[in-house]
């Protein structure tokens, strides 16, 4: 995503990280560019430009595009050079200090609430937006129930939208919240069980189209700090696929294909890496996946993560699934003991 430092908002910056990534990444590298200069809010990026240099969508990750206007032009340079803009649903007048789910959670913790309006009303107006001008729009991280019926919405309208949920919007609720520990503060907040179930259901019928980890690694003296000045973030890459096949299994089986769709084959689509990425296991094509030990009935230890940080929400947590090792055309990138390897020379 765009919001780093520098933040990718020129042709220059993501031509770099291309380049970059081709001489010591282990995996693809696509960057995202940002769709307003300095993720300020004020002027449009040169989505053009770095459309042209290599990025494949667009979004201000992190912070809200508020302004309609500058979020309708950025749909039609969206159409105009076939990119996305991905959109981080938090309108700033309605969350403004919010910090956990409004409700139960709010009251039980004395915490400034997040509502869930603070989300839809920014997806009801983007939707027509994209409706209107036939730009491409996904939204991030969807956290409530009312959410995934304007999708579904908008959806039935044929306007070319998807979306995204979590594996912590999956499998946890606002019930975590209670006991302020800033190692369950994310964006958005975790809500309640009737919107949990509502993803779910999204996940498995094809109104969410994919799961996005929203991978956030923060110092421990960062998160180490009162709930109101901590960081929001967690941690969700090395758990995501235990994660949501709890999630979508309920304690039996999951259905692997769906997890293979959800977490492979349309996200490449979205990001129109069909070609490369999210490819079938079959002869002839790169060898180019993740390996499952579908019985490993393992404890999330938040000492052994290879992560930036160890912010993860699921430490002590049992799980029945576990990634053994990823692959990149043919060269093993990462293995279950946290091992990575030289760079893979992807394309």
């Amino acid at each position: 995503m765009a919001n780093c430092v520098p933040v990718t908002d020129t042709p220059e910056r993501v031509r770099h990280i291309i380049e970059r990534a081709a001489r010591t990444a282990s995996c693809r590298v696509h960057p995202a560019g940002a769709v307003t200069s300095g993720l300020a809010g004020r002027d449009l990026a040169p989505l053009d430009g770095m459309a042209a240099a290599g990025a494949l969508m667009f979004s201000d990750d992190g912070v809200c595009v508020d302004d309609p206007g500058l979020l309708l032009r950025a749909l039609e340079a969206a159409r105009r050079t076939g990119t996305l803009v991905a959109q981080h649903a938090q309108c700033p007048r309605l969350v403004e200090r919010g910090q956990v789910n409004a409700g139960a959670a709010a009251r039980a913790t004395g915490l400034p609430p997040w509502p869930a309006t603070g989300e839809e009303t920014i997806v009801a107006r983007d939707v027509v937006l994209a409706g209107a001008t036939g730009g491409r729009l996904h939204i991030c991280h969807v956290s409530t129930a009312g959410t995934v019926e304007i999708v579904r919405w908008a959806k039935s309208r044929g306007w070319p939208i998807t979306a995204e949920v979590t594996p912590h919007h999956l499998l946890l609720t606002d019930l975590m919240t209670r006991d302020t520990d800033p190692l369950h503060k994310v964006t958005p907040p975790l809500r309640g069980a009737e919107d949990v179930a509502a993803l779910r259901a999204a996940l498995r019928d094809g109104t969410i189209d994919a799961v996005a980890t929203d991978h956030a690694p923060h110092t421990a003296s960062s998160k180490d700090n009162h709930w109101c000045e901590a960081p929001f973030g967690m941690l969700g890459l090395e758990t995501a696929l235990p994660v949501v096949a709890e999630a979508l299994g309920a304690g039996s089986e999951p259905d692997w294909g769906l997890l293979a769709t959800v977490m492979s084959t349309r996200p490449a689509r979205i990001a129109g890496l069909a070609d490369v990425a999210g490819r079938p296991l079959r002869a002839g094509e790169p060898a180019t996946f993740t390996l499952v030990d579908p019985r490993a009935d393992w404890r999330v230890d938040r000492t052994e993560s290879v992560s930036a940080s160890d912010n993860t929400p699921f430490h002590g947590m049992t799980f029945r699934h576990r990634v053994v090792a990823t692959m990149v055309e043919g060269r093993v990138t990462a293995d279950i003991d946290g091992r990575l390897t030289s760079p893979a020379r992807v394309p």
